[in-house]
């Protein structure tokens, strides 16, 4: 499915917000949790890193942590703003250790693969 990313939506509905800036995420790095056929990821789901997430997504083989200035990449820190793939955010659930997100920046692609309800259980309080 191709999509209009200015005219996203996020799961509530709503226009899709920015994720990050600082770091730049997202899979067009754009800053916003924007998709489409080729993200094959679904690089939808902004998520607010930890140390545990981190830690754990180094430890099942996505090191997102490490700088890698060959990719312009800086390496994420605890409080950073990511474009987590919806698959790797409901897996992280399954063991305990999902990051807390923003629901106003999950794209509502991220609904295929995460339940609503998981969602708006691992959200940021209001």
């Amino acid at each position: 499915m191709v999509l209009d990313k200015y005219a996203s939506l996020n799961v509530l509905g709503e226009a899709l917000t920015p994720c990050s800036y600082d770091p730049l995420t997202g899979f067009f790095r754009d800053g916003h949790c924007n998709t489409c056929a080729e993200d094959q990821g679904s690089h939808t789901v902004c998520a607010i890193m930890t140390a545990e997430f981190l830690a754990w997504s180094k430890y099942v083989g996505n090191d997102l942590s490490t700088p890698r200035p060959e990719f312009g990449f800086g390496g994420l820190q605890p409080g950073d703003n990511w474009c987590l793939c919806a698959g790797r955010f409901l897996q992280a659930v399954d063991e305990g250790c999902a990051p807390r997100i923003n629901l106003d920046a999950t794209h509502q692609t991220a609904l295929e693969i995460v339940p609503f309800e998981v969602l708006v259980r691992h959200a940021l309080p209001e």
